[in-house]
């Protein structure tokens, strides 16, 4: 009896001290974890690190996180889909009157706007302007003081290699930075934008980064954040040059009025010299003119290759599209090009794009 007794205290003991030592400092005094208090970073790396976060830090105040809240549609079926579609976006302040540049797939169908800026302070935003073709929109909010305006960079002085920050509010978290390096500069993933490099990065671009700032090291907005391939390791943004361009028309007249000849077009390539009667292959072929429009009003015939423009040199069609884009509709130009292997002048009038949507 008493052996049965010693053996069942025995056991309990046991538990017992099995249960503190799971529970404190192990039978060795020393903790379940290590510290370093004398760690250092290298003191380049601490310096890299520092700047970094105070760069962050000092561009957040210009950082707006856009809700939009859309109409639906009468003939909608299923009276779920009654209510107002939601979406969110981001935005920066370019202009301490209250001006705010995002993107204009953020605004589409828009029935009421609301912009939320850091400090937490709502503001119903009024749209100014947009463009469809660069994904571009410059909303207005009324009544907001001392805004913080982001300085414009200088994106055609960008290399290749360079750190930048993306920020927003990707999945509704705001105030969200992402570090990476500009990967390219070049084609973006849309096919109507007219001929343009975008800048390419793999800082994170997550839906609800649309419309953000893309910041340089200078603190200088070099791109707005526009466009992410689906694995989402790769985003694209709207050069800041570009914006520029587009800026003015946005605020005075609410849209960009595009240039436009009318032609489909593609590269000419080495297995075309022949058929084209070309020397070499260079220029931009002519595969079909649209009747009516500005190109065949002024004599531009299929099959022919222009190779400049008002003593602009074009090279691939990417050239076209920008140097026709950028020229103000009404403009007359003189379009070199090579027919049957001559070499012929015509003159154009710039006309007006029409962009296929809001034509629908």
């Amino acid at each position: 009896m008493i052996g049965s007794r010693r053996r069942a205290l025995a056991a309990l003991a046991a538990v017992v001290g099995l249960a503190v030592g799971c529970a404190g400092p192990s039978t060795g005094g020393g903790a379940l974890w290590r510290e370093s208090p004398a760690a250092r970073a290298a003191p380049d790396l601490a310096r890299v690190n520092t700047l970094l976060a105070d760069l962050a830090e000092r561009l957040q105040p210009g950082l707006v996180h856009v809700s939009v809240q859309r109409a639906v549609k009468e003939d909608t079926p299923g009276e779920e889909n009654r209510e107002p579609r939601r979406g969110t976006g981001s935005g920066f302040v370019i202009d301490p009157s209250g001006l705010i540049i995002t993107n204009a797939h953020v605004i589409d169908g828009a029935a009421s706007i609301q912009v939320r800026l850091s400090g937490g302070k709502r503001f119903p935003g009024k749209v100014i302007g947009r463009d469809n073709r660069v994904d571009l929109a410059l909303l207005k909010i009324d009544g907001a003081s001392g805004l913080t305006a982001l300085p414009l960079g200088d994106s055609n002085r960008l290399r290749v290699g360079e750190f930048v920050l993306a920020l927003g509010s990707p999945f509704g978290l705001e105030q969200s930075v992402s570090f990476g390096i500009v990967s390219r500069k070049g084609a973006p993933l849309t096919v109507a934008t007219p001929g343009f490099d975008f800048i390419q990065t793999d800082a994170a671009i997550n839906p609800g980064n649309s419309g953000g700032p893309l910041v340089n090291v200078a603190g200088e907005v070099v791109g707005v954040n526009s466009m992410a391939a689906r694995n989402g390791s790769i985003g694209f943004a709207i050069p800041s040059s570009l914006v520029k361009i587009l800026l003015p028309q946005l605020a005075e007249k609410g849209r960009v009025d595009w240039g436009w000849l009318g032609v489909s077009i593609s590269d000419v390539t080495e297995d075309d010299v022949a058929h084209l009667k070309l020397r070499e292959a260079r220029g931009v072929w002519v595969r079909r003119v649209m009747p009516g429009d500005p190109a065949d009003k002024g004599g531009v015939r299929a099959d022919d290759v222009i190779v400049g423009i008002d003593g602009a040199r074009l090279e691939t069609t990417r050239d076209l599209q920008r140097v026709v884009s950028s020229m103000p509709v009404g403009k007359k130009v003189r379009v070199v090009l090579l027919r049957e292997g001559r070499e012929t002048e015509v003159e154009v009038t710039i006309g007006l794009y029409r962009d296929p949507e809001a034509s629908q």
